[in-house]
Formats: C-alpha cells, structure tokens, sequence
C-alpha cells in the first residue's frame, strides 16, 4: 500500500472519529440532532475566543464604547439572564458556565458570541431596530445557541478537515498548486459557505426554543428578521452568502413557531 493511500486512510479514520453532537436536538427543528465534525479541541477554541473576547473589550473600553452598567445594559442582561437556566434543557454542563455580556456603543446592527458564552451586544442593533424585550430574546436566543452547540469549534474543525482533503486530493491526483488552489476555492462555495448557513438555520431554531422556554414570545423572531429586512440585513444572494436570507429565515421561523408555543405558553403561565 502507498504511503498516499496510507494518509488518504488515517484522514478519512480521522474525519469519522471527530463527529458526535454537542447537544440535545430542539423541539423548533423537529427534535433530531445533527451530528457535528468536532476535530479541535474545545480547550483550544475556548482559550482562542477568550483572547478575542478580551482584546474587543479593552479596545472598546479604551475608545470609552465599552458599557458594563446602566439602563440599556441591565435591560440585554436581565434578558440573557432569563435565558440562561434554559440551556440545560440542550446541555446541561452550560448552565455553570461564566456566561457574559457586554454592550458596545456602536452604530453597528449586529450582536456576536464567543465560545463558552461571552457575548457581544452592539447599541446599534437596538436602537435603529427598536428593538422589544422578545426581540432582544431572539437575538440572544440565537448568540446562545451558537455557543450551546460550539459553532466555532465546528467551523475550525471542517475548516482544517477540508483542508486536509484538498491536500491530499491533489497529491493523489498529481495536480500542482494552481489546480489545488481552484479546488480549494471550489471547496469554500460548496462546503464552507452552506454549512456556515446551515449553522445560522440552525441557531435560529434552537434560539427559538430558548426564548420560548425562557417565556419570551417566539413570534418576535419574525418581528426581528422582518426589521433586519428593511435594514438590508441578511438580503443579499443567499448563493455567496454565510448568512441566510432574511425571507428564507422568516419563512423557516413561521414553521417552526407552532412547535414551540406551547413552551411559551407553558412557561408564561408558570405550569413548567
């Protein structure tokens, strides 16, 4: 057997022993739950977003935009507060995790998570959106679910497994670096692109569940992405986009509504 084959093998064992699921399945997705390609460490991802976490608050407090109190602060933070004991109901090891929360005053409609739950909120998002209470929950559901389900773990695990599949593609077929290199970038719109949509599907969903559990109405979901639409976020082609667009996102968020009323209604009337 030739050493190529030989290394064609150990990548393919390789791939299949990095998948498992990091989570429970939500109801808002019909209740399965995907398998994920998890070859990096979360130690490592969890050490490399704490460095970037840390970085954007000390440039942020150093321009005097880092705000950690007050109204509009206490408002996003007593939201995610409510939010955080519904993480068991995905996996129960994030309720003890050091989940934080820092507002940047920025005219940028956008909000981010950092892996193990160090998230980002931008005044902008809520103020040009004026934004509700529910619609808050909908994009902290979402940020959460991005950390429950270790988005960026995945992300950097099929990153460094593609390319590795590219490298060895083109050793075993013989092709120089101008050929690999268009598989690379073939590689990027047809597997990293799609699945960097799916995952933004799929944070929608279980964020959909979360702040339904959490007794925040899951119809803002749609209010939001609605109001992201006339901001043109999230409009342009879904083709060449990580992001869905904000129709397809509505429309998949309609669907899933129905499913998780009765967690709203449920925990709205302290039956849960």
């Amino acid at each position: 057997m030739s050493h190529r084959t030989l290394a064609a093998l150990a990548a393919t064992a390789l791939l299949a022993a990095g998948c498992g699921t990091t989570t429970t399945g939500s109801v808002a997705s019909g209740g399965g739950s995907r398998s994920q390609l998890l070859l990096v460490s979360s130690e490592t991802v969890m050490q490399q977003s704490l460095q970037y976490y840390n970085e954007q608050n000390n440039e942020a407090r150093s321009d005097g935009t880092l705000i950690t109190s007050g109204p509009e602060y206490n408002r996003v933070r007593n939201v995610m507060q409510r939010l955080v004991p519904q993480v068991g109901a995905f996996r129960p090891d994030a309720a003890k995790w050091p989940w934080q929360l820092v507002l940047i005053n920025e005219d940028t409609v956008n909000a981010h998570v950092m892996a193990g739950g160090k998230i980002t909120f931008y005044t902008g998002l809520i103020r040009k959106l004026k934004l509700t209470d529910d619609e808050i929950a909908a994009v902290m559901g979402h940020e959460m679910a991005h950390a429950l389900r270790e988005h960026s773990r995945e992300k950097m695990s099929q990153s460094a497994a593609g390319d590795l599949a590219v490298s060895i593609g083109g050793a075993l077929l013989g092709l120089g670096s101008g050929a690999t290199q268009l598989a690379s970038m073939g590689k990027q719109l047809a597997l990293d692109l799609p699945f960097s949509r799916s995952m933004e599907s799929e944070a929608d969903l279980y964020g959909l569940e979360l702040a339904a559990r959490a007794g925040y109405d899951p119809r803002a979901a749609i209010t939001l992405w609605q109001k992201m639409a006339q901001q043109g976020g999230g409009s342009g082609p879904g083709f060449m986009s990580t992001h869905p667009s904000s129709g397809d996102r509505i429309a998949a968020l309609q669907q899933a509504v129905p499913r998780v009323m009765p967690l709203y209604e449920a925990a709205r009337s302290g039956k849960r």
